[in-house]
């Protein structure tokens, strides 16, 4: 049932990512992003790839919260001593 929890969880967000990093990335160039007034000295393609695995982590920790909030009363009360 583990196996289920991370596949509900990592699913989604992965095709989030996916589709976030097409619209972000569509409107944005990352060749002129800057971090604290000097332009990322980063390849477009490590650019690309951080930001698909921020938004999958981002994305991830809104579908854990997801699951961890609809799991039911019974569960969450039950003692496993």
């Amino acid at each position: 049932m583990k196996a289920l929890h991370w596949i509900s969880i990592f699913w989604p967000a992965f095709m989030l990512a996916c589709a976030t990093e097409l619209v972000v990335f569509a409107l944005i160039d990352p060749a002129d992003l800057h971090w604290r007034g000097e332009a990322i000295s980063l390849s477009r393609q490590a650019i690309y790839t951080a930001g698909f695995f921020v938004f999958w982590v981002l994305a991830a920790a809104a579908s854990a919260l997801t699951l961890l909030l609809t799991r039911p009363a019974a569960e969450i009360n039950s003692r496993e001593d």
